[in-house]
């Protein structure tokens, strides 16, 4: 099927899909108003692809937006999943495998003798929040400008004016008061943050970070930011949170806080830990965490919570990530970021690619991205030419410049040379 068979398929199912649901999809990047044109619609996936449904195929680096680590319909994941289905697929009421997976974890993550699994990573940062506020008897938190938590009503914070102001709801719907606990700082400014800790330090409940940043694109933590958290933590006997709901089992198999050394107090995990399947969790330190409900008096309670699919397939996947697949992965994240590197060199196009593990981001430029503002002064709009030659060369990017690419255990050297050459192309027609 050409180019216009399938746009011309894939624009009548978003048509219908824009009566029945907003904007025609169930989270605002898929629609594609960061970049233009038409979403595909996906009918299957497999390994590193895939299949929209008019036939189309594409070279994935969405991955469920990093889920998806060991590529599409794993197939030991799946018979694990299917053997799991056919003994029930949900119970309300413990069972086995949410046990063996906490131990896996608990295994992998020094900093987490004990955790809760809900459903989504909105529901770990805000069930670790409330905790972090129970266990300090304090309000405030700190997060990053460009730090994405999920879309509870106090993360949904723009920073006013001057360092640590007092947080401005960011969306309709969330109140004032929703937003007054909340205080954001500039990502990479440990100064920032010792200014609000300054200010405010005896009311600050927790710090929460993404240790390295993902939802303003790929930025890392410069030398000595992570650590000057803890020791500010520390000093004013405040948590510090990492959301790892992106790194966690992602970056490393303890995460970003064994590629820094740095130990939190609590972390939040998503995407890895499913399988590919809807997932969260929050845990930490066995005193904090037994402050939860039944344990102690901080409640937070879920239905599918622990269900047998979800703890399945994420045991699964975590038995599957060896140190061979980690390496593996690091090498080709590092083919490809060194192909993307030297093909904006070639083409005279200003460009950053920023990458850590198997997480890569193409900034449109001229400079290093440290925090949001220079995310947002990178060039949006050739990124939208850049992301739909990309497509329409069959490589399938996240729609939108503020976003993480996911690289899969299931992409190879062929693969990744073929995203070099579309790249070579897209960006000599921009």
């Amino acid at each position: 099927m050409d180019k216009g068979e399938i746009l011309n398929r894939e624009e009548d199912i978003f048509g219908r899909a824009r009566k029945v649901l907003p904007g025609g999809v169930n989270s605002p990047v898929r629609a594609f108003l960061a970049v233009g044109g038409t979403p595909r619609f996906i009918a299957r996936a497999n390994g590193c692809r895939l299949i929209d449904t008019a036939g189309g195929e594409y070279i994935d680096y969405i991955g469920s937006w990093g889920a998806m680590i060991l590529g599409h319909a794993h197939p030991e994941v799946l018979r694990a999943v299917v053997e799991a289905a056919e003994r029930g697929t949900s119970y309300g009421a413990p069972c086995p495998a949410e046990v063996e997976l906490a131990e896996e974890i608990v295994r992998r993550v020094p900093s987490v003798e004990k955790i809760r699994f809900v459903n989504s990573g909105t529901e770990a940062t805000m069930s670790a929040v409330r905790l972090a506020r129970a266990a300090t008897g304090r309000n405030l938190i700190v997060k990053f400008a460009g730090g994405y938590h999920g879309h509870a009503d106090g993360f949904l914070i723009k920073a006013g004016s001057g360092v640590a102001a007092l947080g401005l709801p960011d969306s309709p719907g969330v109140t004032a008061g929703a937003a007054q606990d909340t205080r954001v700082v500039r990502y990479n400014d440990i100064g920032a943050v010792e200014d609000a800790f300054t200010m405010e330090g005896a009311d600050i409940a927790a710090v929460i970070v993404e240790p390295i940043a993902g939802n303003m694109g790929v930025v890392l933590p410069e030398n000595g930011f992570l650590t000057g958290l803890r020791a500010l933590c520390d000093k004013y006997e405040s948590l510090l949170i990492f959301d790892e709901v992106m790194t966690g089992f992602r970056v490393a198999s303890g995460g970003a806080q064994e590629l820094y050394q740095v130990r939190p107090d609590l972390t939040t995990f998503g995407k890895v830990i499913g399988g590919g399947l809807p997932v969260g969790a929050y845990g930490g330190r066995r005193e904090l965490m037994s402050m939860i409900a039944p344990e102690g008096p901080v409640y937070q309670a879920g239905t599918l919570s622990g269900n047998p699919l979800a703890m399945t397939a994420g045991l699964k996947t975590l038995q599957l990530l060896t140190p061979q697949v980690y390496d593996k992965l690091e090498d080709i994240s590092e083919k490809l970021q060194k192909g993307l590197t030297d093909a904006a060199k070639e083409s005279g196009v200003p460009a950053a690619v920023q990458r850590a593990g198997s997480m890569i981001t193409l900034f449109f430029s001229d400079k290093p991205v440290r925090n949001m503002d220079d995310a947002v002064s990178a060039d949006h709009g050739r990124f939208g030419k850049f992301f739909n030659s990309m497509l329409d060369q069959g490589v399938h990017l996240p729609p939108s410049g503020y976003e993480a690419w996911f690289v899969s255990a299931a992409h190879n050297e062929d693969v990744i040379e073929q995203t070099i050459s579309a790249t070579y192309n897209a960006l000599r027609s921009i």
